[in-house]
């Protein structure tokens, strides 16, 4: 009997959750506003078990899967680090939920998560190692190795936006990934080229104004498109993946592959040394990824 496993998203201002088999197809989906204490979201979480139980016999259930923010240590079942959820750190997550509702449950990173459904479904389905970079106002990402994520000894693994990318001449201040690469840098140097405050802007109308012309959003957006795959073409060395895939924001821009595999001839033309360039590919799976990255990481535990 094929068994199915409930499945949560846990976001900052939502909760998504779902019914799947264990091929990854999904159905009974929905979503509420995330609760704001402990005791109010074990609740919201057996309510929805519960509700699901209505729609299916409960022997047919296998367990419950969850994509949550933070660094997950599967050893301890404590979500260590911090998030928009605060509540969920620092505690046994996997021993309050299990007994809230009875069944196994398994946790992992929301990027992780949103990287596996990738690699199980996705754009690297048919690749064993790649890595999976997420690019909106901050990077973020992950490492898959054999179709496993790799966290490394401090579960850091995947946190590409801290990789040191610039020093400001005059400030000698260091500036890593996310602060130069990442959608929030465009609306900043934008308004910084422009002389306006960067409130006054956001990143869907610093692309407007480039294709109308403006040439500060211009310059905003090729430097950004440079910066991004500059880190993308070290990233292709320290790790040589089979696939790089880009998620966030960013990857919603219908001219986004073509914008970075440009820069990186680029790279590739002025870097003598360079023998092989990434191969990049925008991610498959929108709102599902994380959910269905979940039940993967299920079943792979």
């Amino acid at each position: 009997m094929d068994k199915k496993i409930i499945t949560f998203d846990i976001g900052g201002t939502n909760i998504k959750y779902g019914m799947a088999d264990k091929k990854g197809n999904i159905c009974y989906k929905g979503k509420y506003p995330t609760p704001k204490k402990l005791d109010d979201f074990l609740n919201s979480i057996k309510k929805v078990v519960d509700s699901l139980k209505i729609k299916i016999d409960e022997s047919k259930i296998d367990g419950i899967a969850m994509s949550v923010p933070g660094a997950v240590n599967n050893n301890t079942g404590i979500i260590e680090g911090a998030s928009a959820v605060p509540y969920i750190h620092h505690c046994n997550m996997r021993e309050l939920i299990t007994k809230t509702t009875g069944f196994k449950v398994s946790f992992e990173n929301d990027a992780n998560c949103a990287a596996l459904a990738e690699v199980w479904k996705g754009s690297g389905k048919d690749v064993n190692d790649a890595l999976f970079v997420i690019c909106g106002t901050g990077i973020g990402g992950s490492i898959i190795k054999n179709k496993k994520i790799h966290t490394g000894k401090n579960l850091y693994g995947g946190e590409f936006g801290y990789m040191i990318m610039d020093r400001d001449f005059e400030t000698g201040k260091f500036k890593n990934w996310s602060e130069t690469s990442s959608t929030s840098s465009i609306v900043r140097n934008a308004a910084r080229l422009m002389g306006i405050s960067p409130r006054d802007l956001n990143g869907v109308r610093v692309f407007q104004l480039a294709e109308e012309g403006n040439k500060y959003c211009i310059k905003a957006i090729e430097t950004f498109y440079q910066n991004f795959a500059t880190g993308l073409y070290t990233l292709q060395y320290i790790y040589d993946p089979e696939v790089i895939i880009i998620g966030g924001a960013i990857s919603e821009r219908e001219d986004l592959i073509d914008k970075i595999n440009e820069k990186l001839e680029f790279l590739k033309a002025h870097i003598d040394i360079t023998t092989i360039l990434p191969t990049i590919k925008k991610c498959e799976y929108g709102n599902d990824a994380n959910l269905i990255g979940a039940v993967y990481n299920y079943i792979l535990n």
